[in-house]
């Protein structure tokens, strides 16, 4: 696990500049080890977090007598067959790592290597022979991969941050004001946009060829696609549970203690159950708020009772949330205004002072079913049966309706199609919302960009599934894996995700929509598949997801500090109608209605453009580059002791 920077420069003359201040940006990504290669066409840079034994993966490393560089970010979780494979073929290896095989593989199969691949994965390999630079990204976005394209250089590297120093033009002249636009419905940027018109991500499933004096080539090598069939629902409970319970006892090859988060859910119950099927000794990690309704810490405590595992827990205040924001904030890249971030940061944090490989359940809900909102076909499937013209007519009827009047969102949903009111499992603001508070609003741009083609390739499937496909092109990628990376490298954690295999999501996605959600749960085939494995406590226990008390500590302890924000923020008057936003504070203090999550969207970026525009934190005194440079001392500390 670790982070790599790089360049690649069409004009040899032109200034190189140095790769160190890249590598310092990513030191949190990989303290125990640094590498540098460098010829007359490229850099390349590397931070290593050690999870194999470290003389077996230093990075950058070379084959086939050095005509071949690759730097790799991420783990290959099948590496020990594909080694032995190709052993049997002759080939000879160097090291014990699965960096090793990656690059061997390309040797002699090129782009066709990454269908090999089992794992979590962004790479680049620098064939010096051909002047060719070649990179892939793993299936489901778990691992970054961040570029961009100029006239004289081809720069890439495996966070937003340490690319900024090469933008063409200053960061402020770089914001996008379109990408902002969807920030504020789907609250984050959609990929394989950044907030930097120059910064691209390469998209999951796919990889690029890079020719020195030619545009980059991407090809995608994989995509999702559902195809429910009739199966017994009996054979399929057996083959979930095998399936998982192979991708956990993959996942858990490491030289290294690991760990598990475990949260008062079904998804992380599950996994920390097959880990202790392999380690009996595992510890779990748990994190919640000392606000009622907000903490998941007894039953997390409750489990790992039943399982007999020991868990560790932390109590997250508002004054610690508040003071460690502009560290979430940078760490993210882009703004992410998902609360679910903040104790994601605390739980990597804690789980770090004991292990450094930490299983998590992410991608559950996406592959099987598991978010309430896809119970929402099923509860307004009466109104198919209303002829269309009386549809748009109950449609206008609810629009006048009084906003947060109770019925008026049904009846709203239910004379929409799917196409125009689901974008992804977060919508934060309307578009008539941000035409009446976003100064640089285009009326062109609405969130249909961004989900029509994916609705026009998911015409052939029930409600059901192309939600979950929505999800998987945007929310998956853009919100839950960038959190999962981001808040646990920030503590140089890796965090590995049992669910996103390919074999896991063959089965997930082959289920009809009555094995996924049921008229009294989620997530019906997975429940049924480990009811007589997990405790009994979590198996039909509702969803809550990562509950944080935004609501409550807007109206209370947040409040002035929410108020100052906006009241004082240059850029809150450069974008936005202020006194909207004020409004909308004022109405949530009061209890009027409920606008956190919106508050919460603009703030996060205000936060963001102060800390990657204007260079200073607007909730410490503390400057970002001191309490960066505090962290990577603090990490050098423990890694000689």
């Amino acid at each position: 696990m670790c982070g790599f920077v790089g360049s690649l420069f069409e004009i040899q003359a032109k200034n190189q500049r140095s790769i160190t201040s890249m590598l310092k940006v990513i030191h949190h990504r990989g303290p125990d080890d640094t590498g540098v290669y460098m010829d007359n066409d490229i850099q390349l840079g590397f931070q290593r977090l050690s999870i194999i034994d470290l003389e077996k993966g230093h990075q950058p490393l070379s084959y086939e007598d050095g005509r071949y560089w690759i730097v790799f970010n991420g783990e290959i979780y099948n590496y020990l067959e594909l080694r032995e494979k190709l052993l049997v073929e002759g080939f000879v290896f160097q090291t014990e790592s699965d960096t090793e095989v990656i690059v061997a593989l390309y040797s002699k199969y090129k782009e066709k290597c990454v269908k090999l691949l089992e794992g979590m994965f962004s790479f680049v390999i620098w064939d010096s022979h051909d002047k060719e630079l070649f990179g892939a990204r793993d299936p489901f976005g778990i691992k970054p991969f961040y570029y961009l394209e100029q006239e004289e250089s081809f720069s890439f590297s495996s966070e937003f941050k340490s690319l900024l120093e090469l933008l063409p033009v200053s960061i402020n002249d770089d914001v996008q004001y379109d990408q902002l636009q969807h920030y504020l419905s789907f609250q984050y940027v959609p990929e394989p946009q950044t907030i930097c018109s120059s910064v691209k991500k390469l998209p999951p499933g796919y990889y690029f060829y890079k020719q020195l004096g030619e545009k980059m080539k991407v090809k995608e090598y994989w995509h999702p696609t559902f195809f429910p069939i009739f199966q017994s629902e009996k054979g399929l409970k057996g083959l979930v549970q095998s399936t998982l319970r192979k991708s956990v006892e993959q996942q858990m090859r490491s030289d290294v203690p690991v760990g598990c988060f475990l949260s008062g859910g079904i998804d992380s119950t599950i996994i920390a159950t097959l880990a202790k099927e392999q380690h009996s000794k595992i510890r779990t990690f748990s994190v919640g708020f000392d606000v009622n309704g907000y903490s998941e810490i007894e039953i997390a405590e409750k489990t790992a009772e039943k399982l007999k595992l020991e868990n560790d827990s932390y109590i997250i205040t508002a004054e610690e949330f508040s003071k460690e924001l502009p560290k979430i904030i940078w760490h993210l890249d882009d703004p992410v205004a998902d609360p679910a971030a903040v104790p994601l940061y605390f739980l990597a944090r804690e789980a770090r002072k004991h292990v450094k490989v930490a299983l998590s359940g992410e991608g559950a809900d996406e592959l099987f079913g598991g978010y309430n909102i896809y119970r929402e076909p099923r509860s307004l499937r009466a109104f198919s049966l209303i002829p269309p013209f009386i549809q748009d007519v109950i449609r206008a009827i609810g629009k006048e309706l009084p906003e947060g009047m109770k019925g008026r969102g049904f009846l709203l949903r239910g004379c929409t199609p799917i196409e125009e009111r689901f974008i992804g499992n977060a919508k934060i603001f309307s578009e008539e919302e941000k035409s009446l508070f976003y100064k640089k609003y285009q009326k062109e741009l609405s969130t249909i960009q961004i989900t029509g083609k994916m609705y026009q390739e998911a015409a052939e499937y029930d409600e059901i599934a192309k939600m979950q496909y929505v999800d998987m092109l945007t929310w998956l990628r853009g919100d839950i894996l960038v959190k999962a990376d981001r808040m646990s490298m920030a503590h140089s954690l890796e965090v590995r995700v049992p669910f996103l295999s390919k074999e896991v999501f063959d089965i997930a996605s082959s289920l009809g929509p009555h094995l996924k959600i049921s008229s009294t749960s989620t997530k019906y085939l997975l429940r049924k598949s480990v009811e007589d494995l997990i405790p009994a406590h979590v198996v039909n226990r509702k969803k809550l997801g990562f509950p944080v008390p935004i609501r409550v500590w807007l109206k209370n302890e947040l409040y002035e500090w929410a108020y100052m924000i906006f009241k004082n923020s240059t850029t809150a008057t450069e974008y936005f109608h202020v006194s909207y936003l004020l409004k909308l504070l004022e109405d949530h203090r009061i209890g009027k209605r409920d606008n956190s999550r919106k508050l919460w969207t603009v703030i996060v970026f205000l936060v963001w453009h102060n800390m990657y525009v204007e260079q200073y934190q607007c909730i410490n005194s503390v400057s970002k580059k001191d309490w960066l440079e505090e962290d990577n001392e603090k990490m050098e500390e423990e890694k000689e002791a």
